[in-house]
Order: structure tokens, then sequence, then C-alpha cells
């Protein structure tokens, strides 16, 4: 099944239990305005009703290069804190909402779509990615939660020297620098983030909300406190009809032995 949904923005599809996102404006390589976010909203909004994770994807040459500038250079300062603040809105959305969601980059990375690909909760870049945040160069910040996220992911220091001094980085140094999880070949990481996302469907639903839910708050609190909230989640999925049933199933050999990586 596949739909467009607000204007062309994106397109919609359901591949079994995972619903496809793509980026659809590739003539302006992505570029994401107001009504982008909100096309965006709606699918993710659909997604958590329809699949059990999601896979976001760009159309065209590129992921997304970011802000709309042509649309942004226009705007007060209040409709920019505004904006920024629905950005921030709608990418929670996909980082606390209630499925996982994977990214599928290639070419550009840049700016909002770095923003973008940092809501997600694994990244797969192909060897035709690039990651970039040239804010400082365009005499702007970073307005859709990069410096929250992305900094979380590689560190502070690297986003600030990504920010001044327009350091580009790519595919491999993304991975280094935990930007992305895996890199695959030109062209492949549609079909590696689904293959992922595909496997994440098949976990207890309750286990994935507690993954992406309980792990990067229990990162914000102090040592026993985040040791308290483990034991918590891990007494309250433990203990659900649907973890009883998995358990039985691995005791009785019934269930998938771990896919242990074979030695060269």
């Amino acid at each position: 099944m596949s739909t467009d949904a607000d204007d062309g923005f994106v397109t919609y599809e359901i591949d079994g239990d995972v619903a496809l996102i793509g980026l659809n404006r590739p003539v302006k390589r992505n570029a994401i305005s107001d009504k982008f976010v909100e096309a965006i909203a709606v699918a993710v909004a659909r997604a958590e009703k329809e699949a059990k994770a999601g896979v976001f994807f760009g159309h065209g040459d590129h992921f997304c290069a970011g802000l709309d500038l042509a649309e942004h250079v226009k705007k007060t300062p209040f409709e920019g804190v505004h904006g920024s603040r629905r950005w921030h809105a709608v990418f929670g959305m996909i980082e606390h909402g209630a499925i996982p969601w994977f990214a599928a980059l290639h070419g550009a990375v840049v700016g909002g779509g770095l923003e973008l690909a940092s809501a997600a909760h694994i990244r797969v870049a192909d060897k035709t990615a690039f990651f970039a945040l040239p804010e400082g160069q365009r005499g702007i910040f970073v307005g859709g939660g990069g410096s929250v996220r992305a900094a979380r992911l590689m560190g502070v220091a690297r986003m600030t020297d990504m920010m001044l001094t327009g350091r580009v980085a790519s595919a491999e140094e993304g991975e280094r620098w935990n930007l992305c999880q895996y890199v695959v070949e030109p062209g492949e990481a549609k079909a590696k983030a689904l293959e992922l996302a595909r496997a994440a469907a098949t976990n207890a639903e309750l286990s994935n909300y507690a993954v992406i839910h309980a792990l990067p708050r229990i990162q914000d609190m102090a040592k026993e406190d985040g040791l308290f909230v483990e034991s918590l989640m891990a007494s309250f999925t433990a203990t659900s009809p649907e973890a009883e049933e998995r358990l039985r199933a691995f005791l009785e050999k019934r269930a998938k032995r771990l896919n242990i990586p074979k030695k060269d």
C-alpha cells in the first residue's frame, strides 16, 4: 500500500509491520519547510496506528539538506522561535513515540536533515552519505533539536568543530562518531534499515517501548536513580503475558536463537 501525504511532501507505505516514510522534495534536496514538517507529523501519527516500526528515507540523491532557507529568511524572530518549537514537537513524536524508528541515509544529511536523523533510534548510512552542520556559515543556529540530540550522539566537541569550521564528515567518520550505527554500500541503506525495522517489529511491543523511552531517560539520571528505574522496567516488562509466552518458548527451545557472528 503506497500513498502520498500532504501535497506530496512525503510518501507513505506499509510493508508488513513496518511503515516507510519517504522525504519527497528531491528538487530541493528534501529541504524541510513548515509544511514539510506538518506532513512528517501526519505520517508519523499514522504509522503509530498502523505499524510496529518505521523507516525514514529520502527520495532523490539526498536524504535531507536541512532547513528551507528561502522560507526561513522571511520569518520574524517570533515566527522563528515558533517554527523551531514545532520542529521540536514533531521530532519528539519520533524519538518519544510508540514505535522504534530507523533512518536510511544517503547523500546530504545536513543541518535539519541531521536533526531529523538524530530523532530516529537507529541510523543506517550508505557510503555516499555525508554529515554537516553549516549553520555557523549561514549566520544561524541549529533549531530542530540538534544541540540536544546530535550533540549527545557525537559529543559537544565534535559538534562544535562542525559548526565553527564547516567540517563535513563522511559516512565512515559518522559511524565512528556515533552519528550512524551501520555503513553499507551505495544504494543499500533503505534495504538495510527495512531489514532492521522488520527485526525490531518482531519484538514485544512493551520491550520496544521500554528501550526507546527508558534508556535515554536513564542516561540523564543519577546512577542510583537510573538503576532503580531499570529495576522497575525489568519487572514491568518481565511480568507481562507476552513476556511469559516468549520466555516459555525460549525454555522449550521453540524460540529463535542468537545469530552469533562467524569468525573468519
